[in-house]
């Protein structure tokens, strides 16, 4: 069976056809072939038209073993006689003026630094082409932006010609063609000549604007994200309303946003700084308030806690073990259903802290580290905080 493709002419959007067969395929998704279709299906990097047949929406459209696959979440209950195909015309103009100003932007870059295109992808609010270059500079991408809006504002007329193998040598292609016969040209004249299947406006003038957003390196290549047509004012739009928000929020005009960012980062880092010698301050604090606990032969400061973070309780214990090399530090803390042990030693004292968290780990399906003067770790909340400090106490005495 040959279908009749009518998606090649993107203005087609409304159609009457038979259906030729409805079945389920290997996942059990249910689909039908027409015997003619303006629905374009994935491909190409452009993904599919959706919209409706005989009144039922279209959820994705395939084409597989030469036939056009057309998905839908039920089967059509009706299946005979003419049924009317209905393209989802706003989802199909976007793609023709994202589609067509991949091809301007790619041409333009090929004219003026002969980076060729390696890749496409078109997604749902930008698109990317992979540009076969290590580098690009800003210098670079403005020219090109300019050449491709250029192009755009001459309105210049899209031809499309189906030419054989053959009749390529005629043509200034910009890449070799993946076909070999049945090949079609999308041709921007005295500008790109490249074969391709996908839908395209009739003139460069509805693409109507391209804006490059960003860029980056991937691997050997310099990966480029953009937006055309209708996309670049959903740009602005979005850019725009962040905008004005962040003016509210800062106090700031929107010229000199970058002046009032800068300075509250600034301001920001001043009082995280300021803030952490706060918390230096108190835990030096509260290292003097646990040692003068720790009256007695033994010299062993042992402390349960919550929601204390494992780098608090190793900082604290190297205070206390700093100010008094005598001491024995052994501190618990809860959090989460997690329990964290932290058990030091002053520099004249002898017992293993390695070994000692060692023996507790196993009792609460735990992991550690350390060495014999300074060890941690941590495991599962099966006994409290208070019978593991309580062990730990004992082995100690």
């Amino acid at each position: 069976m040959e279908q009749k493709l009518y998606y090649q002419d993107a203005y087609i959007h409304t159609f009457s056809a038979k259906i030729v067969k409805q079945e389920q395929d290997e996942q059990g998704q249910w689909y039908v072939v027409l015997d003619q279709t303006a629905f374009y299906p994935t491909g190409g990097g452009q993904p599919n038209d959706t919209g409706k047949i005989a009144a039922k929406k279209v959820i994705n459209v395939e084409e597989k073993d030469g036939e056009i696959r057309h998905y839908f979440e039920t089967p059509l209950e009706k299946t005979e006689g003419v049924i009317e195909g209905k393209i989802d015309w706003k989802r199909r103009f976007d793609h023709m003026q994202q589609h067509c100003g991949q091809h301007i932007l790619s041409a333009a870059f090929d004219h003026l630094f002969q980076y060729k295109t390696v890749g496409f992808h078109l997604g749902v609010e930008t698109l990317t082409i992979d540009l076969e270059t290590e580098t690009l500079t800003e210098h670079e991408v403005k020219r090109a932006e300019e050449l491709a809006n250029k192009i755009i504002l001459e309105n210049k007329e899209i031809e499309v010609k189906w030419v054989t193998e053959e009749e390529l040598s005629q043509y200034a292609l910009r890449k070799e063609t993946k076909v070999k016969e049945d090949i079609r040209l999308v041709i921007i004249p005295e500008f790109d000549y490249n074969g391709c299947g996908g839908t395209h406006p009739k003139s460069t003038g509805e693409v109507s604007a391209i804006k490059i957003l960003n860029w980056e390196r991937q691997k050997k290549k310099i990966r480029l994200q953009f937006v055309c047509g209708n996309r670049v004012i959903k740009q602005l739009e979005s850019k725009q309303k962040i905008m004005l928000e962040l003016t509210k929020l800062l106090n700031a005009p929107e010229k000199e946003m970058e002046t009032a960012v800068i300075r509250m980062i600034e301001n920001a880092k001043g009082l995280e700084k300021a803030l952490e010698q706060v918390r230096e301050n108190l835990l030096q604090y509260e290292a003097k308030e646990l040692l003068s606990k720790s009256a007695g032969t033994h010299q062993i400061v042992g402390e349960v806690f919550q929601n204390r973070t494992i780098q608090e309780l190793q900082k604290l214990a190297r205070l206390i073990t700093a100010e008094n090399d005598q001491v024995l530090v052994s501190f618990v803390s809860t959090n989460e259903g997690r329990v964290q042990l932290v058990c030091a030693r002053g520099a004249v004292r002898e017992e293993n802290m390695k070994g000692l968290v060692g023996e507790i780990l196993p009792m609460i399906n735990g992991k550690g580290g350390g060495n014999e003067s300074f060890a941690q770790g941590g495991g599962d909340a099966h006994l409290s905080a208070e019978e593991i400090l309580e062990l730990i106490l004992a082995r100690l005495k």
